[in-house]
C-alpha cells in the first residue's frame, strides 16, 4: 500500500483531492449532504444497495430491561453470540463472535481480537451480513468481535441513558479474555458511526488497541453541522437529541471530550487509518449516499488535518465521489487489512 503519511503524497490528509477542491466539497456538504441526512433520519430513505444505509435503516427503539443471565446462540461452526448482562447498559446486549479456526484444537492459545463496529440505525449483525468477514478470517487465528451500540450505532457513554462505551471497552474485552481466550492485543474498525466510536475508543483509551481505522466516519463532531447530524441520527430513534452529550454550545466542554478530533493526541503510537469520499462532487449521480458521504467529508479532513499538525501518522484514502454504504466500506476493510493485520500479528 503507498504510503500518504508522506505529505507530497496526493492522498496525505494536506494535500487537496486531485480535481476537487475543498472549499466546493464544504459547500455541497453543507448545501446537500446535511439536508439529505436530516430528510433520510425523518423519512427513511432507502440507499444505494438494495438495503437501508445505516443513516436511513428503519429500527424501533427499545426500552432498557433488567439484565438477566448470559446466554450463548450457536450460529455456526465459528460464529456465535452473547448475550451478556451489562451493568453499563442496563440490560442484557448482544456481541457477535466469530472464533479463530484453531479454537477447539488448540485450548491453552490466546487470540488477538478484531473489533468492527456497526453503523446507525442497523446492528450487530452487519457486518457478517454485509461482508464475507466469516470466510475472510478463516484460518488467520483471531477472534472477531461484533458488540452491539445500540439503534444509533454511537458507542458512547450518553448524558442520559446507556453507557456503550464502557460495553464496548470494559465489558466485552472481559468476557473475551475470561471465556474465550483473548489476549490483549486488539484492534478496532467501523462504518459510518462505527468509524466515530473506532476513533473515539482508540483517542479516549490511549494503548487500549494497535490499530484503529474508520470508513466514512463523524471524526469531528463539533465541525459546522455535524451536530445537527448527530441530532438527527438520534432523533430517528425517538430518541431526545440532549440525551446524547447535551447541548453542543452550553455542554460544549462534554461535546468536545468525546469528539475524536479534540482527542487526537491520545491516537499517538496506534496505527490508523481513515477513509471517505466527496460524495456528489465528483459521484456517479446516486444521490442520497452520494449526499450522506459529502456530509461528513469535511469532518475527516479536519481530523486527519489535526493529526499532520499533530505529526500523528496516518493512512488515508479521500477519494472522488463515493456513497455512504457498504459497496464502498468492504473496499476500505480489504485496503485497511494489512495495517491491521500487522497490527494483530496475523497475515495479511
Amino acid at each position: 500500500m503507498p504510503d500518504r503519511t508522506d505529505p507530497t503524497h496526493p492522498m496525505h490528509p494536506m494535500h487537496p483531492t486531485a480535481g476537487l477542491s475543498r472549499r466546493s466539497v464544504t459547500r455541497a456538504a453543507v448545501a446537500t449532504g446535511l439536508a439529505a441526512l436530516v430528510g433520510a433520519a425523518t423519512t427513511g430513505t432507502a440507499g444505494a444497495t438494495g438495503r437501508r444505509s445505516p443513516v436511513g435503516r428503519t429500527r424501533t427503539s427499545r426500552a432498557a430491561t433488567a439484565p438477566a443471565a448470559r446466554t450463548v446462540t450457536r450460529l455456526g461452526p465459528r460464529t456465535l453470540d452473547v448475550s451478556l448482562p451489562s451493568a453499563a447498559l442496563g440490560r442484557n446486549a448482544t456481541v457477535r463472535l466469530i472464533l479463530p479456526s484453531s479454537f477447539a484444537a488448540q485450548p491453552a492459545r490466546t487470540y488477538p481480537v478484531l473489533y468492527l463496529l456497526h453503523g446507525a440505525h442497523d446492528d450487530y449483525t452487519s457486518w457478517t451480513r454485509e461482508t464475507d468477514i466469516e470466510a475472510f478470517t478463516a484460518g488467520r487465528e483471531l477472534i472477531v468481535a461484533m458488540p452491539d451500540a445500540g439503534p444509533t450505532g454511537i458507542p458512547t457513554a450518553w448524558r442520559n441513558g446507556p453507557d456503550y462505551e464502557t460495553f464496548q471497552i470494559r465489558e466485552v474485552p472481559a468476557l473475551l479474555a475470561r471465556d474465550y481466550r483473548a489476549s490483549g492485543v486488539r484492534v478496532v474498525a467501523g462504518v459510518s458511526t462505527g468509524g466515530y466510536g473506532a476513533m473515539a475508543h482508540a483517542a479516549r483509551h490511549p494503548g487500549t488497541f494497535a490499530a484503529a481505522a474508520s470508513y466514512s466516519g463523524i471524526l469531528d463532531t463539533t465541525a459546522p453541522g455535524v451536530p445537527t447530524l448527530m441530532d438527527a441520527i438520534v432523533a430517528r430513534e425517538n430518541l431526545t437529541p440532549l440525551s446524547l452529550w447535551g447541548n453542543p454550545i452550553l455542554n460544549v466542554l462534554t461535546w468536545r471530550d468525546f469528539n475524536p478530533r479534540s482527542r487526537a493526541a491520545g491516537l499517538r503510537g496506534t496505527a490508523l487509518y481513515v477513509s471517505s469520499g466527496s460524495g456528489v462532487i465528483g459521484g456517479t449521480g446516486d444521490w442520497l449516499p452520494e449526499a450522506l458521504e459529502s456530509a461528513l467529508w469535511p469532518s475527516a479532513h479536519a481530523f486527519t488535518d489535526t493529526l499532520a499538525l499533530l505529526r500523528v501518522p496516518v493512512t488515508t484514502h479521500f477519494y472522488a465521489g463515493g456513497g455512504h454504504s457498504w459497496a464502498y466500506w468492504k473496499r476500505e476493510f480489504t485496503a485497511s487489512w494489512p495495517m491491521l493485520a500487522g497490527a494483530l500479528g496475523v497475515p495479511a
